[in-house]
């Protein structure tokens, strides 16, 4: 197979989106182009059909026609794009069989052929990439779920803030991926085709054809590559690309988010979290005693990389100059490719990453209790800093004294009550569990939201949310965990 190998980019190197959007597949698209609007010319009289049949078989088989990558890329700065050489290369293998080349190409022009086949590739390898991005959606479905109940500690400005569930932080990640996933979808299903001739007229099709026939062969077109009517020609306002590209920048955007937070929880000070293991994945060349983070990293790096593609379409967009750009058309290209590829990559990352997952509760448990009773600081100011001695400012006093002196903060506040407060009262006071708000009805919102929008049944259930659930735990192989 031809390349992308993805040397330097681990993230997508292997993935089915890496195949769909490798040169020899942008070959083949702009071939299957040719070969459909040769045969919508055949179909309506307007071209030989022998000659149509000819250049769809040399789109079936390229190599045998003696049609390579190599040789398509090596000529192609003499025209400034690969369609060119392209249709030399089928002009060259219809001369040496006899064929006729009537059927090739005509009425259009380079731009038609590249940019049709590009929303042909990116439409495949947005289904491909969505499916990953489902099942990564089904996943934090399912740990949304099974840890509802799972108390953890949120982290405000990297410190700790107040009590929360492990749940519902996986209901914050997966919202994010839903609202990624329909703009994706949108966006996909909206690809057209684009055919407008030299300058956006179909000035030779209307010539030869009339204006009527040229409009129902574009209909004709569209619907045998599959791809959405134009309603006109979009060579020069970008606006379809813009929104692809957005969409894609946005799974990288929500996947980063979460690979992000998981990697922070991984840390070993730190434990929540465990990725997948695999054979051969996460060893160090230098420390062997590593497990390195290596789908959070991949998905990271995806993350980071996204924006770099997305400014460049966004930089073409404007700069598209007159009638046919200069240079701006020809800065797309490679953006456009990277990005989808580094979407399916992370996607693909994601879905196994988070259908593995080892979540750890007991660490989750010991680092809310780094913080003691003062996590529930926010609670304690507004139900006791009316009745406190000294008001709000001597209570702060105390929580404030609380953290610098690590004095817990029940024994202080018992101290300046009394009997005024009993024991049951401070336990039901600074009860984490007791203080996680909406969150369980957050979690389901989410839960539905993704399930309603994935066109699947999922009933959503309440748990006791008494004790922390630990359904989805590290196995008992796996070690204990050092906290001291």
């Amino acid at each position: 197979m031809t390349g992308p190998f993805g040397i330097l980019s681990p993230v997508w190197a292997g993935t089915p989106t890496a195949r769909l959007m490798s040169e020899e597949s942008i070959l083949r698209a702009m071939l299957r182009v040719e070969a459909a609007w040769a045969q919508a010319l055949a179909d309506a009289g307007e071209a030989p059909a022998e000659s149509a049949a000819a250049i769809a078989a040399i789109s079936q088989d390229p190599e045998r026609a003696g049609i390579n990558v190599k040789d398509i890329a090596s000529q192609s700065p003499g025209g400034g794009n690969p369609v060119i050489p392209m249709l030399g290369a089928v002009r060259g293998a219809l001369a040496a069989t006899g064929d006729s080349d009537a059927a090739l190409h005509p009425g259009a022009t380079s731009q038609d052929i590249l940019d049709t086949a590009l929303m042909l590739l990116c439409r495949e390898a947005a289904a491909v990439l969505l499916t990953d991005a489902r099942r990564a959606g089904a996943a934090l479905s399912r740990l949304s779920q099974d840890h509802r109940g799972t108390l953890c500690v949120a982290r405000s400005l990297t410190q700790h803030a107040l009590p929360t569930s492990f749940g519902l932080r996986c209901a914050g990640w997966l919202d994010g991926l839903t609202h990624s996933i329909r703009r994706l979808e949108l966006a996909a299903t909206a690809l057209p085709l684009q055919w407008g001739g030299a300058v956006g007229t179909q000035a030779a099709q209307s010539d030869a054809l009339g204006a009527q026939q040229t409009a129902a062969l574009s209909t004709d077109l569209a619907a045998r590559l599959g791809l959405c009517p134009m309603p006109r020609p979009w060579h020069t306002q970008r606006q379809v690309i813009l929104d692809l590209g957005s969409a894609l920048a946005g799974l990288l955007a929500a996947l980063g988010k979460v690979a992000g937070d998981v990697l922070t929880l991984q840390r070993p000070e730190i434990a929540e979290l465990r990725e997948p293991a695999a054979p051969g994945r996460g060893g160090s060349s230098a420390m062997p005693q590593k497990q390195n983070p290596v789908l959070s990293t991949l998905i990271r790096s995806a993350a980071l990389a996204g924006p770099a593609q997305l400014s460049t379409l966004y930089l073409a967009a404007a700069a598209a100059e007159d009638e046919r750009p200069a240079g701006a058309w020809h800065a797309e290209w490679p953006s456009l490719v990277e990005l989808t590829r580094l979407s399916g990559g992370a996607a693909a990352r994601a879905a196994e990453l988070f259908e593995g997952l080892v979540v750890r509760p007991d660490a989750m448990a010991a680092n809310l209790r780094l913080s003691g009773d003062a996590v529930l600081s926010e609670r304690v100011m507004a139900r006791m800093g009316g009745s406190f001695p000294g008001g709000r400012p001597a209570l702060q006093d105390l929580v404030r004294r609380s953290a610098v002196e690590a004095v817990p903060l029940r024994g202080l506040l018992q101290e300046s009550f009394g009997a005024a407060i009993t024991a049951a009262e401070l336990d039901q006071l600074l009860d984490p569990h007791q203080y996680l708000g909406r969150a369980q009805e957050f979690i389901d919102a989410a839960v539905s939201d993704f399930h309603r929008h994935d066109g699947t049944q999922h009933d959503v259930t309440h748990h006791d949310t008494t004790h922390p659930d630990t359904t989805r735990t590290a196995a008992p192989s796996e070690g204990p965990i050092d906290h001291a």
